[in-house]
């Protein structure tokens, strides 16, 4: 079995300890390294390859929830904190599972089995394609917050995606989808090379764009603008579709 790289995020040694603790009772764990600060996690993140991290959300300088919204990439994230009212925020960030301190090793150890859960089928799921030949043809997707649930959203279904201040709609093939986030955030965790962002309000999928002339791009029958800011990048992208 694939040993788990673990980094372990706390400003407070007793909480950091409580986790190591619990990591030793669980095979295949190791711990690759430990942090006080989210500072301190963004720069150890970079340099060690990191599968999983169990991350306090009150840190000194950058928090927690602040420091998930600037990964691009991040690894797997269990959340370990004293403040349950993070818990909507950190689920729309896509974290594996929300740990309320203090944390018994058997809830501990319910998320770990969640994350080593999350990892196999997403494996399983690569070497089926695998074998079939298909695996650029893999369909990735997005959890969103929405009506007091995760949604799984195909990024084959999405149209486009437009910020409405502190909430973004997301327009799909058959249905709409209303969520408390940024069209930054968005942006960050869509492919480069499926979705585009034409206007300071307006994400949109490069596969779903029927025309485009001048400063508008046709979604299906939906004419959207594209912003003065985006207009030289958004032509020359296009002019290559």
């Amino acid at each position: 079995m694939k040993e788990i790289r673990c980094l372990i995020a706390d400003d407070e040694l007793l909480a950091r300890n409580v986790i190591k603790s619990h990591i030793e009772l669980i095979g295949n764990l190791q711990v690759v390294a430990e942090c006080k600060t989210g500072t301190e996690v963004y720069h150890t993140i970079s340099d060690h390859q990191t599968d999983l991290v169990f991350l306090d959300i009150k840190m000194p300088g950058i928090s927690g929830i602040e420091l998930l919204r600037t990964l691009k990439n991040p690894p797997g994230v269990i959340i370990t904190t004293a403040y349950s009212e993070f818990a909507v925020e950190g689920y729309e960030l896509n974290v594996i599972d929300y740990l309320l301190k203090p944390i018994s090793f058997e809830r501990f150890l319910k998320a770990v089995n969640k994350f080593r859960l999350l990892t196999n089928t997403l494996v399983l799921q690569q070497e089926k394609n695998l074998l079939s030949g298909t695996l650029n043809e893999l369909q990735p997707f997005i959890y969103v917050k929405t009506e007091r649930k995760m949604v799984k959203i195909l990024f084959s279904d999405i149209l486009y995606i437009e910020g409405l201040k502190d909430y973004v709609k997301i327009e799909t093939t058959d249905q709409q989808h209303i969520t408390y986030s940024t069209l930054t955030y968005f942006q960050d965790r869509l492919p480069d090379n499926r979705f585009i962002r034409i206007h300071r309000s307006f994400i949109v999928n490069l596969a779903c764009i029927s025309s485009f002339s001048g400063g508008v791009v046709m979604i299906n029958t939906v004419p959207i603008s594209i912003g003065r800011t985006y207009l030289k990048k958004v032509k020359t992208i296009l002019s290559k579709l």
